[in-house]
């Protein structure tokens, strides 16, 4: 093929990767401005420092190549000068590149006479749904998007699929669509990938671009007039290049970003603007001329108060902002590199629930579509001209229309089809579909329409009809999928709660219409689908329309308690062996409806099972476990028992041989090597015997003499270098598959370490005393395969006639091994085809089969791709054109439907049967219980009533209750066992009982102990009103601070003139003492405002009126000598005729000192005194004075508060005395005449904030049953609230009696007892019998009742009196 070049000049390209290393700039400029454009300021160059100018001629990069150095000697630049300038050679506009010279082709070992299209590409049915933008529209019916190392372009009308092969064969990293549609960008993945830029509707390459990264290609991007192309790389170099594409030439190129990048695009107003996003960060790029040329300069988007998000979508508006999603589904307007605001729908709700995948800005809308399904639409000019309004950075706002297209969607990208007159869009959907969605948002605006449904994420298994082209898959979405492949149609699908992991098709043996297929999923269920074509059902009126297809559940059962991993059917189709990741193989019996055979456990989690074939004598199950342990069982003989009798199902007695694998890679390895020494060692050999018959002809011919020197320069035997060691890996590499050869012997594919090779391996003999841990076993043969180093065969399957291995390798290829026929031993293993078609990095080929009659093979990949090949080695005079679905069986639409096991908790077979066994001994032991306790309640009773009859008897004759004790060691053991108990107990709680003190220590000095004193909140008695103390913590540091300064400063004129003098300091003196007279006075009053007895008060009146006048006596008294002390006190001080007033003095020194110094602060030459100069230190102790000032304001504000709340406390104790004296009272006088008693004041909680941390065996007692009846949530709300209320009110102020703290005082309790007292005195008449009164006695009894009417009304008074005091 022609190089483009050739078609306009005569001189041809270096190279493949010369073609796209061109100037950057045009001939007109000077070779002196060309400057470097492939790196930014802050960005290294690509070369090491060790790259030199051999390596620039050797890759055919000139010194004006874009790939430039400061570093580079002016050697080039004079040659450049001196050579005349070079033509940029132009592509021609109507060159293409031939797609056959381009396109990667399938591998076949030389010599083999295999056909390079031995497998045809016939269809796929998957789709890698999780990658981004890969969903492109080409036109109106054409769809392109990847799979694998395929790009499919898929018309969605007539459902017809072209391919187009990855040319690196090694994947497609991403692809893209020119504006016009008349181009569309492969970007590839390998090392030093591509980008084909392909032209449509042709399919012929057109351009290629090379040297863009490295590794692969994460995005490509074309500006809105086509002519540039931006592309983006993954890990390590995270390229970003700019391309003149229709040249091939890079124009710009720099360092995205130092983490992964998600996209790129252009801004669709100026194609020098660019934004990329990625993990964690959003940068804007813009081409800029600087002083050394074009320069790509990017600027990192700032989140600020934000979170730092991934950012998935984001558009370009067309004043220049930027609007971004975030994880959290809010929308981010940047402006700049910073967040401008962050946009939320009303309330504060996310914009999307979950991750904004991708923004579109359509007609004056801005169209959002998010991981939760739903499509909205917002307003435009709401959004550019969003601001902040509050410090919180958010504003509401309300989408104009929104779309949800289904449950369990994740919208990934979305793409807009051009129909004039409608609006509908393509969406990707990562859960598995692409989806036609209608946004016209009209009356007629059509539902979602899900055109194409695929698997999501990785394809755990796939399976092949024996009878025809069905298929069936399964993976971890959670679906089980049926196509028929011939007429490449998908059939049917079913979805369950848990992700299948397994899959098999059952044998004609046991379903001979190849109906069944058995699942296996990952909570160890396995359940058995019949599928059937319900045509051949009778119908009924009102049913509705008829599949093709259609499933009926016909067998569930879990066997295990992990994911199935293994299935394999007995080749009688008698057995189904069921192996999972719980180290067990579970075998049922498919004749009596799968019933359980029992299971034995195995060595390490089950990877694979396969019986022996019927070419075997025995019929036996090889079993492989992933941690290098195969195992051999003959089939168990079946046991006619009564599942109700059966306690486990555990086979005790099962034959087994294992085979644990010890690696010989090293051995094979250091054979070869000896191998290969010796072949040396032979062609040396050989080289001196031709030396030394050459030199004995010469010597024949010459003498001895002058050939001694010859002889002499006979070269020495090199020392040989020691042989590789043996090495064993410390953890075992993992066994992949494997099969049967021969009775006994298997092949097996391991990966790690010991890949590279199929090894040939035979079962030791069974011992009944052999340990499966300390067996080592190694394989007798081994095969060598070519390029399987670091990857290794993952699956594989075999042709009906043995003749062919379809091999799945782990890097997504498919390789094919012709084999002789009868050839167990693999002798012919040498020749193959091989050839990538899934994703080289994730696409591990999970699943690969044949159809029943070799025409067709299947593979299914981790990358969620199903491939349909041709075989075209099989000539078949006519072929199928569609499969044939089983027809129904007779009364399948009337069959139950099993009970489908949902709940991934629930038993399994085995565990229910240890929990039915568990649950049966634990009724008969509870029954054993009872009658013991039966038995023992008879000897109590019996005891008993001889206690009874011991009782009757005269006391010389009864038993005491010692002799009852027969033998003193029972009881003495007992309590010695119950002392053990409780220390055992406090042993173990020890543990728990330390932890919970340090978690209270550390509260209580993190927030306890730092407080000087908490809230205290007071409450009027009689109206709302409350004041409350400050939360006091105690001093900070500033108060703590040494400041000697502010006494040894020098003082100002003001502050000598405002010196404390003595009138100054008594006035202080007598405002201090008036302050603490006040509050001696609240003190006091709250301790000598206590209530008195009856008694107090009738003799309390008659000492007050001697007082009264005693005091008074004593009061004229000291006012005529303390009129006298002040009158001999004022001659005292009385000054001498010589005497200075101090002040004066201080007052004139300071006149003459300072008088004349009249500089203003204006002045020039004004300096500022030393004591009137501001620093840190003055101003630290002015905010330590400030902050102790302030300590000891809310001090005394505390104190003051404190002092009122035991004002209170008096008030209601004295209250309480009072009631308790009224009650007492109206005990002797008529109901009738009885005054309705006070109410006693509350007492609430905050008014005692320390008794919080005080509590008794009552008061968690209390709180115990109060969070049960949380827990047991039988109460309603209202007695919910009146327990809250007597839990928080003055039940929680109960404390224990004799504790510090409590309500009721020990001064209140005796006088409450004295009043009790002095009423208890009153005559009770109830003691004697009623007689008629006299006279004298009926007037006592009067006297005595308006005494009592009195006192009480009396208390009554005193209550209201006490309580208007303290208010």
């Amino acid at each position: 093929m022609k190089d483009p070049d050739d078609q306009d000049t005569d001189g041809g390209r270096s190279g493949s990767r010369s073609e796209g290393r061109r100037s950057l700039r045009s001939n007109s400029r000077p070779p002196e401005d060309i400057t470097d454009d492939l790196f930014t300021d802050e960005e290294e160059s690509y070369f090491d420092d060790d790259f030199d100018l051999e390596d620039i001629e050797e890759d055919s990069i000139s010194s004006q190549d874009f790939f430039q150095s400061g570093r580079i000697s002016q050697d080039i630049a004079t040659e450049v000068e001196k050579e005349p300038e070079e033509v940029i050679k132009k592509i021609s506009e109507n060159f293409f590149y031939n797609y056959s010279e381009l396109v990667s082709t399938p591998y076949v070992t030389p010599e083999a006479d295999i056909p390079l299209d031995f497998l045809t590409l016939e269809h796929s049915f998957g789709y890698d749904c999780k990658k981004r933008a890969n969903l492109q529209l080409l036109d109106n019916n054409t769809v392109m998007y990847i799979a694998g190392n395929q790009l499919i372009l898929l018309n969605f009308k007539t459902k017809e699929q072209t391919y187009l092969h990855s040319c690196s064969g090694e994947g497609i990293g991403a692809i893209g669509v020119h504006p016009e549609k008349t181009y569309f960008t492969v970007a590839e993945k390998g090392s030093f990938p591509k980008i084909i830029i392909y032209d449509y509707p042709s399919l012929r390459p057109y351009r290629i671009l090379r040297d863009g990264t490295e590794k692969a290609y994460v995005y490509v991007d074309f500006n809105s007039d086509g002519n540039l192309l931006a592309s983006v790389g993954s890990h390590p170099d995270y390229t970003i290049t700019i391309w003149n594409w229709m040249q091939e030439q890079p124009t710009l190129r720099t360092k995205a970003f130092s983490q992964d990048v998600f996209k790129v695009t252009f801004n669709p107003e100026d194609d020098e603007q660019l934004t990329t996003s990625g993990l964690g960060h959003i940068k804007f790029w813009e081409m800029a001329f600087t002083f050394t040329g074009l320069k790509l300069q990017g600027s990192l988007g700032r989140f600020g108060k934000t979170s730092t998000s991934d950012i998935e979508g984001y558009i370009e508006l067309p004043d220049g902002k930027v609007l971004s999603g975030s994880e959290w589904g809010n929308l981010l307007l940047w402006e700049g590199s910073l967040i401008k605001v962050e946009l939320c729908r009303t309330g504060m709700k996310s914009c999307h629930q979950g991750p904004i995948n991708q923004i579109m800005l359509d007609e004056g809308e801005v169209i959002t579509a998010g991981s939760d399904g739903c499509v909205r639409i917002w307003d435009f000019e709401t959004i550019d001209t969003a601001d902040t309004i509050d410090d919180t950075g958010l504003l509401e706002i309300e989408p104009i229309n929104e779309l949800q297209v289904d449950k369990n969607v994740n919208l990934f990208s979305m793409i807009k089809m051009d129909e004039i007159g409608n609006n509908f869009w393509l969406a990707q959907d990562a859960s598995g579909a692409i989806w036609k969605l209608d946004l016209s948002f009209s009356n007629i605006t059509q539902d979602p329409e899900c055109l194409f449904s695929f698997h999501s994420g990785a394809i755990e298994a796939l399976a092949v009809s024996p009878l025809t082209y069905l298929m069936a898959t399964t993976a971890l979405d959670c679906f089980v999928r049926f196509y028929d492949f011939a007429s490449k149609t998908p059939l049917i699908q079913m979805k369950f709660k848990q992700g299948g992991t397994s899959l098999t098709w059952v044998p004609r043996t046991v379903s001979y219409s190849g109906a069944q297929i058995v699942i296996g999923f990952q909570d160890g269920v396995v359940r058995i689908l019949e599928l059937y074509d319900p045509k051949g059902i009778t119908l009924f009126a009102g049913r509705k329309k008829i599949l093709d297809a259609e499933l009926h559940m016909k067998y569930v059962f879990k066997p295990h308690t992990a994911e199935v991993t293994a299935l394999a059917y007995e080749r009688d189709g008698e057995i189904l062996a069921t192996g999972s990741k719980d180290n067990t193989v579970f075998l049922f019996e498919v004749e009596k409806d799968y019933k359980p055979i029992g299971y034995f456990n195995t060595p390490g989690p089950v990877c694979q099972l396969m019986w022996s074939p019927s070419s075997h004598p025995e019929s036996t199950l090889m079993t492989l476990c992933e941690n290098g342990y195969i195992l051999e069982s003959l089939t168990p003989t079946i046991k006619d028992v009564d599942d109700h009798d059966v306690v486990s199902y555990e086979i005790q007695d099962i034959v087994l041989r294992c085979f644990h694998f010890s690696s010989v890679k090293s051995k094979i390895l250091r054979l070869k090597e000896i191998e290969r020494r010796e072949k040396i060692k032979e062609l040396k050999e050989k080289e001196k015997e031709a030396k030394r018959r050459k030199l004995a002809e010469l010597r024949e011919a010459f003498g001895e003499e002058e050939l001694v020197e010859v002889e002499s320069d006979e070269e020495e035997e090199e020392e040989e270098e020691p042989l590789p060691p043996i090495f064993i890996p410390p953890i075992p590499s993992p066994i992949l598959c494997g099969f049967y050869s021969e009775p006994g012997k298997f092949w097996v594919s391991l990966g790690n370490y010991d890949s590279g090779f199929l090894y040939h391996c035979q079962f030791p003999p069974f011992f009944s005393d052999s340990d499966f841990q300390n067996q080592a076993d190694e394989p007798f043969d081994f095969r060598f395969l070519e390029d399987t180093e670091d990857n290794p065969i993952q699956t594989f399957a075999f042709s009906s006639n043995q003749t062919m291995m379809f091999c799945g390798m782990r890097n997504g290829g498919i390789r094919v091994y012709i084999l002789s026929e009868n050839d167990p031993s693999l002798t012919s293993l040498k020749d193959y085809w091989h050839f990538n078609v899934h994703d080289n990095n994730y696409g591990c080929v999970k699943g690969v089969s044949a159809s029943f009659d070799d025409q067709y093979l299947v593979t299914a990949g981790a990358d969620g791709n199903i491939f349909v090949f041709s075989v075209t080695s099989i000539v078949v005079a006519e072929k199928e054109a569609k499969a044939k679905v089983p027809s129904p069986r007779f009364g399948i639409e009337s069959e139950p439907i099993p009970e489908d096991i949902e709940d991934p908790k629930a038993y399994s077979i085995e565990n229910a049967r240890r929990k039915r066994e568990y649950d049966k001994l634990m009724k008969e032991v509870e029954e054993i219980k009872a009658g013991k306790r039966e038995q023992i309640k008879a000897l109590r009773n019996q005891f008993w009533k001889l206690l009874a009859m011991n009782k009757e008897l005269p006391a010389h004759m009864q038993f005491q209750r010692t002799d009852f004790n027969i033998d003193a060691i029972i009881h003495a053991e007992i309590n010695k066992k119950t002392i053990f108990k409780i220390q055992q107990v406090e042993k173990e709680l020890a543990w728990e009982k330390q932890k919970y003190e340090l978690g209270l220590k550390k509260l209580q000095s993190r927030f306890h102990d730092p407080l000087e004193s908490d809230t205290v909140v007071v409450y009027a008695i009689q109206s709302e009103h409350q004041i409350a103390s400050y939360r006091l913590v105690k001093p900070s540091k500033y108060s703590k601070l040494k400041r000697p300064s502010q006494s040894e400063r020098r003082m100002s004129k003001m502050e000598r003139f405002e010196k404390e003098g003595p009138g100054r300091k008594e006035s202080i003196k007598e405002t201090g003492g008036s302050v603490s007279l006040q509050e001696e006075s609240i003190i006091e009053k709250g301790k000598k405002f206590r209530p008195r007895t009856l008694s107090e008060i009738m003799v309390g009146n008659q000492i007050e009126k001697i007082k009264n006048v005693i005091q008074k006596a004593e009061r004229a008294q000291n006012k005529i000598l303390q009129r006298k002390k002040e009158w001999d006190e004022l001659y005292k001080s009385r000054p001498d005729d010589d005497y200075e007033d101090p002040k004066d003095v201080q007052a004139i020194r300071e006149a003459q000192m300072f008088m004349g110094d009249f500089n203003l602060k204006t002045a020039p030459d004004y300096k500022i005194p030393e004591h009137m100069r501001i620093n840190a230190a003055k101003k630290e102790e002015e905010l330590g004075s400030l902050d102790t000032m302030a300590h000891g304001k809310k001090k005394y504000m505390n104190k003051c508060i404190l002092s009122l709340r035991d004002l209170k406390l008096a008030v209601i104790e004295e209250i309480q005395c009072l009631v308790q004296e009224l009650k007492n009272l109206q005990m002797s006088i008529p109901t009738s005449k009885h005054i309705s008693i006070p109410q006693i004041p509350q007492l609430y909680p905050e008014e005692v904030p320390e008794r919080r941390f005080q509590y008794d065996e009552e008061t968690l007692l209390r709180f115990k049953r109060k969070q049960q009846k949380r827990q047991d949530e039988k109460t309603d709300s209202k007695q919910t609230g009146s327990a809250s209320t007597s839990g928080g009110g003055l039940g929680f102020l109960k404390m224990s009696p004799g504790k510090e703290g409590d309500v009721t005082t020990r001064d209140s309790l005796s006088r409450s007892s004295k009043a009790s007292t002095f009423i208890m005195e009153l005559p009770k008449s109830s003691e004697f019998e009623k007689a008629e009164p006299s006279d004298v006695e009926v007037e006592i009894m009067k006297r005595d009742e308006v005494k009592h009417l009195y006192m009480q009304q009396y208390l009554c008074n005193r209550d209201n009196t006490s309580e208007d005091t303290w208010n």
